[in-house]
């Protein structure tokens, strides 16, 4: 009798070996499908970039706006303000307190393109562009995880050796970038639940 309830337990939980093959079932295509599914967001975040001629590093906050599959919106508030938006194949930026305003069509500035793509594509579960600008792979699980980028365009190599993406679900929490030099920065994500 025990050992029917045993099995009648296992079908109705499923057996440790189940759980464990579906554990090992997830990817890079699971993640990209997870992301995929979020069509807007927004956060707030804390980006601290660390040069090797500064003994403490550059600290900037603001917010960020995604929606889905092209927009994406970069506020830095301090230490002053600047804006980034991105909208599919234009880029806007506004800076300083006069708010100049330039604009840059992505496809005339190839490494800038493939650094907005990092995190474009990665927000929209995109794997075809990223794949196409960055060699990827993925560490760790659905709950924390970590996706490595390295460029694979010459001139993206010579700015930077990889991008690391982090984050648990269908959330990012940082992004770090690793410059070839050896400067690196890292920005903290908090999802915005307003």
């Amino acid at each position: 009798m025990r050992i029917a309830a045993l099995l009648v337990l296992c079908l109705l939980t499923g057996s440790p070996a189940a759980a464990e093959q579906k554990a090992a079932a997830w990817g890079i295509n699971e993640l990209m499908h997870s992301l995929a599914q979020v069509k807007e967001s927004k956060a707030t975040f804390i980006e601290r970039k660390h040069l090797s001629l500064l003994k403490t590093p550059l600290e900037f906050s603001g917010t960020l706006a995604y929606t889905a599959p092209s927009y994406l919106e970069k506020i830095t508030l301090r230490p002053k303000p600047e804006s980034l938006v991105l909208d599919h194949d234009k880029l806007v930026i506004r800076t300083g307190a006069a708010q100049q305003r330039r604009t840059l069509t992505l496809q005339d500035y190839p490494a800038v393109w493939a650094f907005v793509e990092s995190i474009r594509a990665t927000l929209a579960g995109d794997l075809e562009s990223l794949n196409r600008f960055y060699l990827v792979s993925l560490e760790g699980k659905p709950k924390q995880w970590l996706l490595l980028l390295r460029p694979r365009d010459p001139n993206m190599k010579s700015l930077v050796t990889e991008i690391r993406i982090s984050g648990s679900a269908a959330q990012l929490n940082s992004i770090e970038i690793r410059e070839t030099g050896g400067d690196y920065s890292v920005m903290q994500i908090s999802k915005d639940d307003s």
